[in-house]
């Protein structure tokens, strides 16, 4: 244990605190059992080393990696009792999905050790669900997304700049401090790489790549138990959906060009979807009819395009992407039988500066709005893009 204290101590102490992302103070912090979930990437670790730093740095605090050497001799569970035993109150697990029978201990350790706090993260979203649905009436759960546009700006220029609501969006309030820099400048930057909090670092684009190989050649076919050709019918799929316009499923000509079956398609889509790799636009219905009825399908977020594309992504297909993204994020968004999105009522075709207003037409005054990537200032219901990277 000494050594995983050890280790514990140098992490905490080596975690830049500059900047915490606003997800921190949603947190409930003082629950018995808290998982933080997310795709791969997204600085879970970085949040719970943050938040140890600023707010739990003592000796009965430890962060640990549920694949540590340690835990391939010793259980889960006993580790926690003894570290209980020497006066310890709160245990922060990272990567819990790498630990084989990980619910089922944690399971334990809360009903057995009520004096002992848990706090876990994962990014195989896959393997915590199927591994978290005992815990459902224990823990509170937060999904942690990747940067927004707002926060991206707030980290590279130093600011503190607020989010909006999407009201807030649409009435133009959006505060930028154009003075200083561009909005579009920094935009352009974040789409290609910002998304991620690991742009810090340097070597983005390999980072990625590595993110996306892990996820395709690890996490899925571990979960799924997938033979190699499988992973790599998972790679043809992300390739095809990165070259293309907003991507419509044509599941018969998927099937034939991929070699997938018929019945294996779905779960390919459902299993990139959930591990943070693709969106699915779905039509607005109600009930069971809501998961068949899929409209398109966007890759997660725009710097993905920029690494599995082998030319220039299509610029129409980053500008749903984002649009997508982000507002998932804090709303429900569906496809608009007039245009391409509906969220909340509100009717939004995204599209270029030259974008017309003949898609929303016939729709009521103030519930239309056109999205434009290219502008920087609202006008009527025109809406700059940008703007929406502060609604969270």
């Amino acid at each position: 244990m000494e050594s995983l204290i050890s280790t514990s101590n140098e992490l905490i102490k080596r975690v830049n605190t500059t900047y915490v992302r606003d997800i921190h103070d949603q947190i409930h912090w003082g629950s018995r059992l808290i998982a933080i979930v997310g795709a791969r990437g997204v600085g879970k670790t970085t949040l719970l080393l943050q938040h140890i730093k600023l707010y739990d740095n003592n000796p009965q605090s430890i962060y640990v990696v549920a694949d540590d050497f340690y835990f391939s001799m010793h259980r889960l569970e006993d580790f926690a009792r003894q570290f209980m035993l020497n006066g310890g109150k709160h245990i922060y697990i990272d990567e819990i999905h790498k630990y084989k029978g990980w619910s089922t201990e944690i399971k334990n350790i809360y009903d057995k050790m009520p004096d002992l706090q848990v706090v876990y993260s994962g990014s195989s979203i896959l393997e915590l669900e199927k591994g978290g649905a005992d815990l459902s009436r224990r823990k509170l759960e937060y999904k942690l997304p990747g940067l927004s546009f707002r926060e991206y700006v707030n980290i590279t220029q130093g600011w503190h700049l607020p989010s909006y609501s999407l009201k807030e969006i649409l009435a133009g309030k959006v505060e930028f401090p154009i003075e200083k820099v561009r909005p579009l400048q920094l935009f352009n930057e974040y789409m290609r790489c910002g998304y991620y909090p690991f742009f810090q670092e340097g070597e983005y684009a390999m980072r990625l790549v590595g993110v996306i190989k892990q996820i395709v050649e690890e996490d899925i076919p571990k979960f799924a138990d997938m033979e190699i050709a499988s992973s790599q019918k998972l790679k043809k799929l992300l390739y095809v959906l990165a070259q293309s316009v907003p991507f419509k499923p044509n599941n018969t000509k998927l099937e034939r060009d991929l070699d997938i079956s018929r019945n294996a398609l779905p779960k390919y889509m459902y299993f990139l979807e959930k591990a943070g790799l693709i969106g699915v636009l779905r039509e607005k219905a109600e009930g069971v009819k809501l998961l068949e009825k899929i409209e398109k399908i966007y890759l997660q977020n725009p710097n993905q395009a920029f690494v599995l594309s082998d030319t220039q992504p299509n610029m129409g297909n980053l500008r749903e992407t984002i649009f997508f993204t982000w507002l998932q994020v804090t709303h429900f968004v569906s496809a608009s039988p007039v245009s391409d999105f509906e969220v909340d009522g509100y009717t939004f075709e995204v599209g270029g500066r030259k974008k017309g207003k003949k898609q929303i037409s016939s729709i009521p005054v103030g519930k239309g709005f056109v999205v434009k990537d290219d502008t920087e200032y609202v006008y009527q219901n025109s809406i700059p893009l940008w703007m929406f990277g502060f609604v969270y």
